[in-house]
């Protein structure tokens, strides 16, 4: 068994009594490790068809499953690298079921690197609506873009902003709201020794202060009649429960509603927990509804005028079956589709909003690896598609030239079991590789 703060196992003690010594069992197993599948590039019998393996799905999101621990590491599976699976801890995809965004919705992940629960979020909105997801610390950020990328969302938008800022700017804007807070840690000490050395009673309770002041932020970014799901992956009740109660108590115009999670179990009647015995790690969530305020409908931003749309359509068309987007704005040396319905953005700490579609290069444009991982198989004009266990899927994944048919000219997209994964050049009979050199394999 790891060796634990005995501050937390006397209050464990206090707070499971008879289910205390179950609790202690767990942690001389191994973590439980889940996968979700992205059905916004994947089908779940496409996924099941190259995770044969995969027998027990987790009762914390319908697209997720419980990943044996013989079964390895997934990062430099193809799969992985095309966006159509994404490794997450099956009670972590909890709260995102709870909040249920539904498409069309205008959605804050207020505190969201690296990026498990926007891009859950992305996937039940199907492409309609926005998620815009917000992380403070801009080297997490990044992370939380490049997968964002990776799993094809393009209805988001990812900042790099204070959270009180950023929901005072955009205030009564959000049907759904997430905050998914910085906490303690204690529901991953059996996968985390850091979380285990870093623990400490005065850690919680300072924690606890950040996590109500966020909370006071992202009640202003809510419209009337949204949802705010606030969660931690700790088991503090100062971090948890009261946390939320006051709130409630300082925010009248705020209710608690039922979850009725499968999986888990409810605290104080509505709100809910899940500990290690019931299949994750360990996860609190709350949701509330806010009843009564101010919404805000900001006019859509609208992109200026394109400087070069005569060569951005030429190669769109060149590229793409699908009319060419009316909302590209060109950000650096990059062109942007911007989602629908997007409310001014400037001054948030904006890494990327939509698809960075095009790089600027010189007189001429090249299309970006992020437009072919936007975009569904059936958009692209022409492409190759191979098995996940082909040896053009590892070769392409290592950043080698792959041979195709001499009929292929220009621009290809590539695909691995019908999923996007990258893009080349094609010409006389070789692929010239465009698949970015750090998402590159090396074995």
């Amino acid at each position: 068994m790891k060796e634990l703060p005995v501050a937390f196992l006397h209050r464990m003690k206090n707070l499971l009594e008879d289910e205390y010594e179950v609790f202690l069992r767990e942690y001389e197993k191994d973590p439980v490790r889940g996968i979700r599948f992205n059905p916004l590039k994947c089908t779940r019998e496409t996924f099941l068809k190259c995770f044969p393996f995969l027998k027990v799905a987790s009762p914390y999101s319908p697209f997720s499953y419980i990943f044996p621990e013989k079964a390895g590491k997934i990062g430099q599976h193809p799969l992985h690298h095309a966006g159509a699976v994404y490794s997450q801890e099956p009670s972590a995809a909890a709260a995102v079921t709870a909040l249920a965004p539904q498409p069309g919705d205008m959605v804050l992940d207020l505190c969201a690197a690296p990026g498990g629960k926007s891009t859950q979020i992305a996937a039940l909105l199907q492409g309609k609506g926005l998620i815009w997801s917000n992380e403070i610390v801009r080297n997490r950020a990044q992370v939380l873009l490049s997968n964002m990328e990776r799993m094809g969302v393009r209805n988001g938008v990812i900042s790099s902003c204070g959270p009180d800022q950023l929901c005072r700017g955009l205030e009564g804007f959000f049907d759904c709201v997430l905050v998914d807070a910085p906490c303690s840690g204690e529901g991953m000490f059996r996968k985390d020794s850091r979380a285990v050395e870093e623990w400490s009673p005065e850690h919680s309770a300072s924690c606890a202060v950040r996590q109500r002041a966020i909370l006071e932020s992202a009640a202003k970014a809510l419209k009337p009649g949204g949802k705010l799901v606030y969660s931690t992956c700790t088991f503090a009740p100062e971090e948890n429960e009261e946390t939320v109660l006051a709130f409630l108590q300082g925010n009248p115009s705020f209710e608690l509603l039922d979850i009725g999670l499968s999986g888990g179990r409810p605290s104080m009647g509505k709100m809910w927990r899940i500990y290690p015995m019931d299949g994750g790690e360990g996860h609190f969530i709350a949701l509330m509804k806010k009843k009564e305020g101010e919404s805000f409908l900001p006019p859509p931003y609208r992109a200026g005028t394109l400087s070069m749309e005569k060569a951005a359509r030429a190669l769109w068309n060149e590229i793409m079956k699908t009319p060419f987007p009316g909302n590209v704005e060109q950000g650096g040396n990059y062109l942007y589709i911007l989602p629908e319905g997007i409310p001014s953005y400037k001054g948030f700490g904006v890494l990327r909003a939509g698809v960075q579609a095009f790089e600027i290069k010189g007189s001429r444009l090249e299309p970006c690896h992020h437009l072919f991982m936007a975009s569904s198989p059936e958009a692209v004009r022409n492409r190759v598609d191979f098995s996940w266990n082909a040896p053009e899927t590892a070769a392409f994944l290592r950043g080698e030239e792959i041979d195709v048919s001499s009929s292929l000219k220009g621009w290809v997209g590539v695909s691995v079991e019908g999923v996007m994964l990258g893009f080349g050049k094609a010409s006389g009979g070789k692929l010239k590789n465009r698949y970015p050199k750090g998402l590159r394999n090396h074995v």
